[in-house]
C-alpha cells in the first residue's frame, strides 16, 4: 500500500472510518476495564534503581521502618489482601514475604507469610499471592539461608529493621537491630476489601425478590453476597462499584447487614449497609373491637380483609372479634390482609 492511500489516520473514506471505530472500541474496552477492575494500592519501597545486593548474614525478617521519597507508603492504609510482591537485587532464596502487625509499644505480631518464592535474578522480580493484611500493618521478608541477598539502596532519610530470628505465627517480637539511612528493596500491591456506602431501595419484604442495587467499591471479584446471614438469591458485578443482587426470603421482618464478600474479605459493617425486611406480622385481635383491631392490624403491617359478621355468643361479645384468620404471630407480606369474623 503507498502512503497517504487507504488507512490514514488523517485521510478520508474507509480508512479514516476504520481508524475512529478502532480507536472507540479501544476507548470502550478500557473504560470497561477501568469499571471492572477494582485499584490496588501500593506500599513499601519505591525500588530505586542504584541499589547493593546485600547478604542477610543470618536467617531474619528484614523489614522497612522508614520510607521519605514521595510516593511511598510504609504502612497498608487499608485491610484487604496483598496480590503481589515485588523484589531488587533478590539472590537465593526461596523468600518469603511476612506481614508484621504492630502492637502499639514497639513490637510486632507475625501475622502470615506468603509461599516460597526463588527469584531468577537479581533484576525487579513480581511475584503473586494472596496473604491477607490490615490497615497499618507492615511487610517484611524472610531468607531461607543467612548467604541470602536482598538491595538495599542508600536513602537519605530511609531505615530498616532486623527480627532475629524469623518469628512464628502469632508471635509478638521486638526488633533486634536497626539500620539507618538506608532501605530494603522491597513492596507490594493489596487489594483492599470492598465498601459498601449504599443499599437501593433499602427496604423489601419477607417474602424477597426485591431487586436491589448495591453502591461502594472493591466489587470486581466478588464471590458471595449476603443480607445477614443469608445469601442473595442472586447477584451480578455491573462494576467494580455497583452490584445488582435480589433479596432471598427472610424468617422474620427487621434490619439486616448486606455484606459483599471478595477474596480480600468482607466489606466492614456500617450504617451505609442496612437493608430493612418488612412484614405483616399478624397480631391478636379477638375480643377487640373493629375500630382497635383496624389500628393493631395497622401498625403491625397488614390490612383488614373480610369481615364476616356472626350471632355473637354472648351479648358481651356483641360488637367483638370473635375469630381471626390467618392466626396471630403469622409472619405474612406486608399489607396481607386479615379476615375475621365480627359479633352481632
Amino acid at each position: 500500500m503507498r502512503q497517504g492511500q487507504g488507512y490514514q489516520a488523517g485521510g478520508r473514506g474507509p480508512g479514516r472510518r476504520l481508524t475512529m471505530v478502532i480507536a472507540a472500541v479501544a476507548a470502550a474496552l478500557l473504560a470497561f476495564a477501568g469499571s471492572a477492575q477494582a485499584s490496588v494500592i501500593s506500599i513499601g519501597s519505591v525500588l530505586p534503581e542504584k541499589f547493593e545486593s546485600t547478604k542477610f548474614e543470618r536467617v531474619q525478617t528484614l523489614f522497612n521502618t522508614a520510607l521519605p521519597e514521595a510516593g511511598s507508603t510504609l504502612a497498608s492504609p487499608v485491610t484487604g489482601a496483598i496480590v503481589r510482591w515485588r523484589v531488587q537485587g533478590a539472590e537465593g532464596g526461596p523468600f518469603y514475604l511476612r506481614v508484621l502487625r504492630p502492637n502499639g509499644k514497639g513490637a510486632f505480631e507475625a501475622a502470615g507469610k506468603s509461599g516460597p518464592e526463588t527469584p531468577p535474578s537479581q533484576g525487579l522480580q513480581t511475584f503473586q499471592t494472596n496473604l491477607k493484611i490490615q490497615a497499618g500493618d507492615l511487610i517484611g521478608l524472610d531468607p531461607t539461608s543467612g548467604e541470602d541477598k536482598i538491595g538495599v539502596a542508600e536513602v537519605s532519610g530511609a531505615g530498616f529493621a532486623s527480627i532475629f530470628p524469623t518469628p512464628f505465627e502469632g508471635s509478638v517480637v521486638a526488633p533486634s537491630g536497626t539500620t539507618g539511612g538506608k532501605e530494603i528493596e522491597l513492596a507490594a500491591e493489596i487489594q483492599p476489601q470492598p465498601e459498601v456506602t449504599l443499599v437501593s431501595p433499602p427496604f423489601g419484604p419477607v417474602t424477597g425478590g426485591t431487586v436491589v442495587t448495591i453502591t461502594g467499591k472493591n466489587f470486581s471479584q466478588a464471590s458471595e453476597v449476603k443480607f445477614g446471614s443469608t445469601a442473595a438469591a442472586s447477584f451480578s458485578v455491573d462494576s467494580d462499584t455497583e452490584i445488582t443482587a435480589t433479596t432471598p426470603k427472610a424468617l422474620l421482618p427487621g434490619q439486616v447487614d448486606v455484606a459483599v464478600s471478595t477474596f480480600a474479605g468482607t466489606n466492614p459493617n456500617t450504617h451505609f449497609d442496612d437493608f430493612v425486611y418488612t412484614a405483616c406480622v399478624v397480631p391478636r385481635v379477638k375480643n377487640h373491637t373493629l375500630k382497635v383491631a383496624k389500628a393493631m392490624l395497622r401498625r403491625s403491617g397488614c390490612k383488614l380483609g373480610h369481615v364476616k359478621k356472626v350471632n355473637a355468643p354472648k351479648p358481651k361479645k356483641v360488637g367483638k372479634v370473635l375469630k381471626q384468620t390467618p392466626n396471630p404471630g403469622k409472619v405474612l407480606a406486608p399489607g396481607s390482609r386479615v379476615r375475621i369474623q365480627l359479633g352481632r
